[in-house]
């Protein structure tokens, strides 16, 4: 707000004094400034000042007769009339400066003009996000067709369905990630995708690999490990054979690309295990020399591929293929709790990996814990183990009872003739038979026998109890 002299009259407002009464003849005079009435001299004849004080004192001062010789003026002041209509109009002055030349300028419409200006702004971004929307929703490249030749195409955990169709893009795949989202929006399989690796084809239209992905035979080089699995296949009573972590890793190994096949074979597999550097191959540092020296070259990762899904990609060479896996099963083998700082009673690392091992096969998984301490206090008394699933190891039998013949061979996992841990761990150990063989449950049981149907195992101190207890399962038809 403008600051005003006190006395000084402001834009459109007449000054008025405080004792003025209503004036509505005045005429503005603000056309120049204001200033404040100096007091006049007193000319001769003119009229004294007005009082000041009483009437009497004024009469004491200039006397009784002062204001008389000046009546006359009072009828002057009532005859004048400022509202008279036949006064002169005021003259009105010519410009008398030089005419401009050129065009008269143009009279600034500025309220005007800043509305014309954001009306086009809005406009403008109207339109600019009208294109932005056309282009987002509408405009993407795409290609014709159901593909030309086969390329493969890695998903990753986490990736969302634009993260899918860049790839694809990056692949060649399809003409944009847009085309991928855009037809895949509707299938509910899209969102569903696991990681791994999945056979696809060059220059797909949109559609065509959104059905293509989805596919079941797209996706190849995934393979699962179970717990309890050996190198080995293993033949059960029946004839059936069940596969071992070579058959498993070699057939999660191929793929048909452009007519060619990615398989390596079990036997490429097997040579790579037996002649390569195992440190290399990221066998976890604690595990490096027991395992080199194992009896069967071919077994010397028995126990270090942990159980879970494995993504391999088709095309690998076998030393590829391995080292992925393995790497993998070493950390997960550490998530499970087993490293060089944390072991078994009073044994290594690697020896506490056997047990995990044993305790696979032996037991059902509520049993593991006292499994577990009938090991380690066998070991603590030096009494051979006795346990018929190293025996059938060997033989790539499942972990059944063994006959006498089989338990009177002489071998390093026979451990009715040898006394301590056989010298590799004989199958793949779940995270729980790890735990188990890092804490044992407490107890002083030496025997045990599957006692009950569902798997479970009945344990004893002495020799007698554990004969009694075989006795009864045999009579229940379980033992």
């Amino acid at each position: 707000m403008p600051a005003y002299a006190q006395d000084e009259p402001r834009p459109g407002r007449r000054r008025r004094r405080e004792d003025d009464g209503p004036q509505p003849d005045e005429r503005p005079t603000d056309i120049l400034p204001a200033v404040q009435e100096a007091p006049l001299a007193r000319r001769p004849g003119a009229a004294p000042p007005p009082p000041q004080g009483s009437e009497e004192e004024y009469d004491e001062i200039f006397g009784e007769d002062a204001y008389d010789e000046y009546d006359d003026y009072e009828d002057y002041e009532d005859d004048l009339d400022f509202e008279d209509e036949d006064r002169a109009e005021p003259e009105r002055i010519e410009d008398e400066r030089p005419e401009r030349q050129g065009p008269p300028p143009k009279k600034r419409k500025k309220k005007r003009a800043l509305g014309w200006v954001a009306a086009l702004t809005v406009l403008v971004l109207l339109a600019g996000g009208a294109y932005y929307g056309f282009t987002e929703i509408f405009g993407y490249d795409d290609y014709e067709g159901t593909g030309e030749s086969d390329v493969l195409v890695q998903v990753e955990k986490g990736d969302s369905t634009s993260a899918i169709g860049n790839r694809l893009q990056a692949a060649g795949v399809v003409a944009s990630g847009k085309a991928f989202v855009k037809a895949g929006e509707d299938n509910t399989a899209v969102s569903r995708l696991q990681q791994g690796y999945y056979v696809m084809k060059t220059k797909m239209s949109g559609a065509s690999a959104v059905e293509k992905i989805t596919a079941a035979a797209s996706k190849v080089g995934q393979v699962e490990i179970r717990p309890y699995t050996q190198f080995h296949d293993i033949t059960q009573p029946d004839g059936k054979v069940t596969p071992g972590v070579y058959s498993l890793l070699s057939k999660a190994s191929c793929a048909e690309l452009n007519g060619k096949s990615t398989c390596i074979p079990v036997e490429e597999l097997r040579k790579t295990i037996e002649t390569a550097d195992l440190a290399k191959l990221g066998v976890p540092p604690w595990a490096v020399e027991a395992a080199t020296k194992a009896e069967h070259k071919d077994r010397r990762l028995e126990g270090l591929i942990a159980p879970g899904i494995f993504n391999v990609k088709p095309g690998w060479t076998a030393e590829e293929l391995l080292t992925d896996v393995v790497k993998t099963s070493a950390e997960r083998i550490l998530n499970a709790g087993l490293s060089e700082q944390s072991k078994g009673e009073g044994r290594t690392p690697y020896e506490t990996l056997v047990i995990a091992s044993i305790i696979e096969r032996e037991a059902v998984k509520a049993d593991f814990g006292k499994i577990s301490r009938v090991v380690y206090n066998r070991l603590a008394e030096k009494m051979r183990l006795e346990m018929d699933s190293t025996v059938n190891y060997v033989l790539d039998r499942p972990t059944l009872l063994t006959k006498p013949e089989e338990r009177e061979k002489a071998g390093a996992y026979n451990t009715y003739k040898s006394v301590g841990l056989p010298p590799t761990p004989i199958a793949v150990p779940s995270a729980e038979a790890i735990q188990a063989a890092l804490k044992p449950a407490p107890g002083e049981w030496l025997f045990f026998v599957k006692c009950e149907k569902n798997g479970l195992s009945c344990f004893a101190v002495t020799n007698d109890e554990h004969n009694k207890n075989k006795l009864d399962a045999q009579r229940r038809g379980v033992y």
